[in-house]
C-alpha cells in the first residue's frame, strides 16, 4: 500500500469520482498534506474517513 496518493488515485481507491474527492477535501472530511506545491492524501486519512462512515452508519441503524 502506498503512503500518499494523488487526489485522483485516492478517489479511485475509495471508488468515488474525482469531483467528489475534491469536495470532501474542501469540506475538511479527508485530510491532505502538501509536499511543495503538490497536495497528497495519506492512506491513513482514507482509512479514517471510511471508519467514520462506518461508525455513522452503525449509529443510524
Amino acid at each position: 500500500m502506498q503512503l500518499l496518493y494523488r487526489p485522483e488515485a485516492a478517489a479511485e481507491v475509495l471508488g468515488i469520482g474525482r469531483s467528489k474527492m475534491f469536495e470532501l477535501i474542501a469540506a475538511g472530511q479527508i485530510e491532505t498534506v502538501r509536499i511543495g506545491r503538490a497536495r497528497r492524501v495519506p492512506a491513513q486519512a482514507l482509512e479514517d474517513y471510511v471508519a467514520r462512515l462506518r461508525a455513522s452508519a452503525g449509529a443510524a441503524a
